[in-house]
């Protein structure tokens, strides 16, 4: 398997918000972010793993500042992190005034994916080829994330086994 470069799965997506992805107030739910974000880190890693990929986790989802209907938005994606069977994807959403030109970061976001196989069972991923001191630094921030993750989950895991019932 070849390894792929993290510009052969980024991905930048534009979409105007509409009345229906709003509030009465005109701001755009928060739920609607998530969606688009969780689809359009879901091509990244499709792209990468060339397999269906699953979101295993949303590690981070920070809003900075909202959406207004009739707000063009623009999500960023692209692979931070491969290892064996997941990926961490990075998404980066502003949302531009297209009157005024004002724009604001809106929210970021880090998920995990897994690629699948045919049978839905996990799939081996091409290795990350990364090609610059960004690339890398991205990298060791994902694999810092994901040794906290796998750390929770150790911890998470070991209070349940110490309780009882359901």
């Amino acid at each position: 398997m070849n390894g792929k470069r993290v510009s052969d799965s980024t991905i930048h997506i534009v979409q105007q918000m509409a009345q229906t992805d709003a509030n009465l107030a005109g701001n755009v739910h928060g739920g609607v972010i998530m969606r688009l974000i969780d689809n359009t880190a879901g091509i990244v890693a499709t792209r990468h793993s060339s397999s269906n990929s699953v979101t295993a986790s949303i590690d981070r989802l920070d809003f900075h500042n909202p959406v207004y209907v009739g707000d063009i938005l623009k999500i960023s994606a692209s692979i931070n992190y491969a290892g064996k069977t997941s990926m961490e994807i990075g998404v980066r959403v502003e949302a531009e005034n297209f009157i005024t030109g004002e724009c604001r970061h809106t929210a970021s976001a880090y998920l995990t994916f897994v690629a699948l196989n045919s049978d839905g069972k996990p799939a081996k991923v091409p290795e990350l080829i990364l090609e610059n001191e960004e690339q890398r630094r991205r990298n060791a921030e994902a694999q810092e994330r994901r040794k906290n993750r796998l750390a929770e989950r150790r911890r998470e895991k070991s209070s349940h086994d110490r309780r009882e019932g359901c």
